[in-house]
């Protein structure tokens, strides 16, 4: 993954274009039990409202058993819960994929460090999805 810059972000290229690399993280994090809570195409509801932009969708996914304890210890993570996976072409024929680091999160809301692994679990699986 890419170095992961102040702003708490990784971010890495994908080896697909933006609808399947959604499908293809999407059957990663449901075949390793990892509920998708929503799928959003920003770029789809762009077109319905007569705007046009750059292919870009996002999956909000989690497991209530790794985020609610971070959430009963401080419930403003709830703001960062359930995380969150933005794929978009950069417009020069790359997808990327973006999420929150585990330690920017366990950061903000000052839990203990080793609360990160609640949040880690699905980040080599996102990688590995997006071929990269």
């Amino acid at each position: 993954m890419s170095s992961q810059p102040d702003n708490g972000i990784i971010q890495f290229r994908s080896s697909y274009g933006v609808s399947e690399t959604i499908d293809r993280l999407r059957q990663a994090l449901e075949s390793h039990g990892i509920t998708v809570f929503a799928h959003i195409d920003f770029s789809g509801d762009a077109a319905r409202a007569g705007l046009t932009m750059h292919g870009e969708q996002m999956l909000i996914f989690g497991n209530p058993k790794a985020g609610t304890p971070l959430m009963q210890q401080a419930p403003l993570a709830g703001l960062d819960l359930p995380l969150k996976a933005l794929v978009w072409d950069d417009g020069q024929g790359a997808a990327w994929v973006a999420c929150n680091a585990p330690e920017y999160v366990i950061a903000r809301h000052g839990l203990p460090e080793a609360m990160a692994a609640n949040l880690a679990g699905p980040m080599p699986l996102l990688k590995q999805a997006a071929g990269a």
